[in-house]
């Protein structure tokens, strides 16, 4: 099934005559400001944002719905040239998203030498749907030097149109959801006008104690993280309770997840409780465990019961 058969329709949705729907697929190198630029067109958090690279690892749709139409974004991992399995899975996620988007943004900084990397080329070579170039970070530049270097200006060409924002000020993004709904088909909304991302709120839960631990941990440990959320009970007369287990590779990698007498795991819970109460409206009780499960970004077996998909598995 393509990812085209299996997009949701509202069942029985009002017929408008020009209400647009589509799917935005937002591609790039890591760290460029993807989930930052989804989340700001949104207005509200779904992704997970760190200063780190490859933050994001799963597809994650966020989901706007105006009056005029409905923008499904695809926030997709950063591309890059594998080096292990996991890797190796979250890149096949990437390129399955690209195959069948109305609409491509093309993200990259505004002060990169050289935007378009070979893993980059690559799958964008693949998109047949029209393509944006956004050059993102321009609040970065200095408001009296030339914006366009030799290395955008040679790539721009290839390119439908060109936007110049900021994700983080939100300079441009007006311009950019105009012209973006002005580039989708006619078509009945794809999910219900309240919805705001396709994941639900187990899986919002784990991403963002995540989000936390990649911020609090050292250069290597955040890439040795996953986390799973094992219980959400719903309590409306009291705090919802939520149960996340945060697994690393290695034991030492677990000291220090936890960090001396838990202040790390302690921190990383009380920021990952603010962030989920936000979104849930609601008081939250959350319970963090770190365990160990060797190797798992090199293990297929770990890594499907972790949710990752794998495509074409290793014989």
């Amino acid at each position: 099934m393509t990812f085209e058969e299996s997009r949701p329709v509202i069942a029985g949705a009002e017929e408008r005559s020009e209400f647009r729907a589509g799917f935005v697929a937002i591609a790039g190198k890591p760290n460029v400001g993807k989930s930052t630029l989804m989340n700001a067109l949104i207005g509200a958090k779904v992704s997970a944002v760190s200063r780190r690279p490859q933050t994001t690892r799963e597809q994650i749709k966020g989901i706007l719905t105006r009056d005029d139409g409905q923008i499904v974004f695809v926030d997709m991992p950063g591309l890059i040239q594998p080096r292990d399995r996991f890797n190796e899975c979250l890149m096949e996620q990437a390129v399955e998203a690209l195959r069948d988007v109305d609409l491509l943004y093309h993200l990259v900084e505004a002060d990169d030498p050289a935007p378009l990397s070979p893993e980059v080329a690559e799958a964008l070579a693949r998109v047949k749907c029209p393509r944006f170039l956004i050059v993102n970070k321009v609040d970065r530049l200095d408001k009296h030097a030339p914006q366009e270097t030799p290395a955008l200006s040679q790539i721009a060409a290839h390119y439908d149109e060109t936007f110049w924002i900021s994700a983080l000020t939100g300079q441009g993004l007006p311009q950019l959801l105009e012209r973006t709904m002005a580039r989708l088909p006619v078509h009945p909304p794809y999910y219900e006008g309240d919805e705001l991302t396709d994941r639900d709120a187990r899986f919002l839960a784990a991403e963002i104690v995540r989000e936390k631990l990649f911020e609090l941990t050292g250069q290597e440990v955040p890439y040795s993280i996953a986390t799973e959320c094992e219980e959400f009970k719903e309590r409306p007369e009291q705090k919802h309770y939520i149960r996340v287990r945060i697994y690393v590779e290695r034991e030492s990698q677990k000291k220090l997840v936890i960090g001396a007498e838990g202040r790390v795991l302690k921190k990383a819970g009380e920021l990952a409780r603010k962030d989920i109460e936000a979104l849930l409206g609601h008081p939250v009780y959350l319970e963090l465990w770190v365990k160990v499960l060797k190797n798992w970004r090199k293990n297929e077996a770990d890594l499907r019961r972790l949710g990752y998909k794998i495509s074409h598995p290793r014989r």
